[in-house]
């Protein structure tokens, strides 16, 4: 298992880019915009890390800014932990006979949410390639929010 990345909404990504680079020192690794899904994602690095952050062997934080204004409350602009995994559905087998409930099933072969006891969602991704689709993740449905 490799630790990836934490997940952070802003409200506003200029302010947050200032802070997290301009003041804490972190350096922009890469930015995404998604006109369909109206958001924008700019990983960021700690100094030194960058060339191991753009091989995605290092730990970065992840800013999320939604173009649409939401108020952000509970916690929710808090997102998640991602860690990349030798084989997802060996893990998602392993975390469900645990009893911890699979949030989002690795219905892809590729991407999987658990919460962990306290509510932090925890986003599971395959290494390398996705997996075939399998039964009984390929057809379970999602299970409360992830």
């Amino acid at each position: 298992m490799q630790y990836l990345h934490t997940m952070v909404r802003v409200e506003d990504l200029d302010a947050s880019i200032d802070f997290y680079c301009n003041k804490l020192g972190l350096i922009e690794i890469s930015r995404k915009d998604n006109d369909k899904g109206r958001f924008t994602l700019v990983f960021l690095a700690a100094p030194g890390d960058e060339a191991r952050a753009r091989e995605q062997q290092a730990p970065m934080v992840e800013l999320t800014y939604n173009w649409d204004k939401e108020q952000y409350t509970g916690g929710r602009n808090f997102g998640h932990l991602a860690y990349r995994v030798d084989d997802i559905y060996a893990l998602c087998e392993k975390l469900q006979s645990a009893g911890v409930t699979i949030n989002r099933p690795p219905r892809d072969g590729y991407m999987a949410f658990v919460r962990s006891p306290d509510g932090i969602s925890i986003e599971l991704l395959q290494k390398g390639e996705p997996l075939a689709p399998r039964e009984p993740w390929a057809s379970m449905a999602n299970t409360g929010e992830w």
